[in-house]
């Protein structure tokens, strides 16, 4: 006999919840800057990425459907935790080599609303909605090689873009570490290798966290399965 399906509102309204406040900084990036433009940083990206997996593990835990894969969950807290991490540490932090010269400090405004739900709410919201709402266990060593490849392909992106627009474009390279224009290829592969190492470092942390972290919730209020499935 079948199980009727189990409505989880809890993890509904908390992944609502964040899904609304990156939507909120995207549109609100969208307003103030040129599409084109806003869409080609990593930061609006992932957001987007945050935005769509948590409104459909909203809906799926409002309605009862089974959940999303534990990979999917686990790789969009990876990316929008890339995005928080490299946001306050680097690009941020005065003491950085890469520091940019419009830091939180300087924003006022809709810019500084935009710039704190999408380096700060985000990236804390979906880490905890992971954490505390999805079932451990899910996750596999080869789910951290997987990840890399939109890093990989984002850094491409990016290159390929840079060397496509004309010198002196306005943000033609979306971050100062990717900057062909200003440091060369070789210190850019040299920045691609240390940041690469440092985000399959904290994929394989991710991984590592998923196989001790305790269940701290009934099964019924997580969004995600044991396995590498959805949840039967």
């Amino acid at each position: 006999m079948r199980r009727p399906p189990v409505r989880r509102p809890l993890v509904a309204g908390a992944c609502a919840l964040i899904a609304l406040a990156a939507a909120t900084g995207i549109v609100i990036d969208l307003f103030l800057g040129s599409p084109l433009r806003v869409l080609s940083y990593f930061t609006i990206q992932s957001n987007v990425l945050v935005a769509a997996v948590l409104a459909a593990s909203a809906h799926r835990a409002w309605t009862g459907r089974p959940a999303l894969a534990p990979w999917i969950t686990a790789g969009t807290t990876l990316f929008i935790s890339i995005t928080g991490l490299v946001y306050h540490l680097v690009l941020a932090n005065s003491a950085s080599d890469f520091a940019t010269t419009d830091g939180p400090e300087t924003l006022t405004g809709l810019h500084a609303a935009a710039n704190d739900l999408l380096h700060t709410v985000t990236p804390i919201g979906t880490a905890l909605i992971w954490l505390l709402l999805t079932h451990p266990g899910g996750l596999r060593p080869r789910h951290s090689g997987l990840w890399m490849l939109y890093p990989l392909a984002y850094l491409i992106f990016a290159l390929t873009r840079g060397a496509l627009l004309p010198p002196g474009s306005v943000a033609r390279y979306p971050y100062p570490f990717v900057d062909v224009e200003q440091h060369g290829y070789a210190a850019i592969l040299g920045n691609s290798v240390l940041f690469g190492l440092v985000f399959y470092a904290l994929a394989l942390a991710i991984v590592g966290l998923d196989r001790i972290r305790p269940t701290l919730r009934p099964r019924e209020n997580r969004i995600s399965s044991t396995g590498d499935g959805p949840l039967k």
